[in-house]
């Protein structure tokens, strides 16, 4: 008799989980980079960091394969595509702030960019919370209020990017070139949390199109 070989069937739950998983060690990265920071060490960080971004992208790059390839998905596969866009924003953009870290020539942390980073832990934890939870959508009583907990982070990012960048052009106008780049890095590090909060209301709508 010969034996019935099942092909295991690919969870799209979890891909979307890992994705939100590799955006946590990131932002976890990143504030240890911040916080022992050392100019001499940046581009052996720019690769650790690297390394995690490579992992997510071959994490996408295998979910797509999935949605191109299957005829039945848990969700619609635009809905997929959406979410893990997303996810893959807020790992690239984490991934660029060591980049820009190194690329500007950085030899100090500006001291609110720990106070952001510690945002971008919050709202990517967070965001693998709901990640967590979007599995059982349709009967989940708690992804609405994860949700509104990236939400809210999300507007205490705008809030902090508004009044750091008012205090580089209030304080330090007579040095450009730090202005110019401290921006910049406070650029992606707001898109991170921007980021996270667009993925959660593509789960949110994906609830309500479903309910």
């Amino acid at each position: 008799m010969t034996a019935t070989i099942f092909k295991e069937k690919f969870d799209y739950f979890r891909a979307l989980e890992r994705l939100g998983e590799f955006a946590s060690q990131e932002a976890h990265l990143l504030v240890k980079i911040l916080e022992e920071f050392d100019s001499a060490t940046l581009l052996q960080r720019v690769g650790e960091m690297h390394e995690i971004e490579n992992a997510a992208d071959g994490q996408l790059h295998e979910l797509f394969t999935h949605i191109a390839t299957e005829f039945l998905t848990p969700i619609e596969r635009e809905d997929i595509a959406e979410i893990a866009y997303r996810l893959d924003d807020v790992v690239d953009y984490i991934d660029d702030v060591v980049q820009q870290l190194y690329m500007y020539d950085i030899q100090e942390v500006y001291p609110p960019t720990l106070e952001m980073a510690a945002l971008i832990i919050k709202a990517t934890d967070a965001l693998s919370d709901c990640l967590t939870e979007f599995r059982n959508f349709k009967k989940s009583k708690l992804l609405n209020d994860k949700i509104i907990l990236v939400n809210d982070l999300e507007d205490e990012a705008d809030k902090m990017y508004l009044l750091t960048n008012r205090d580089l052009f209030k304080n330090y106008v007579d040095t450009p070139v730090f202005i110019m780049s401290w921006n910049s890095i406070f650029v992606r590090m707001e898109r991170c949390i921007d980021a996270c909060e667009s993925a959660t209301d593509i789960m949110a709508t994906v609830a309500l199109k479903n309910s």
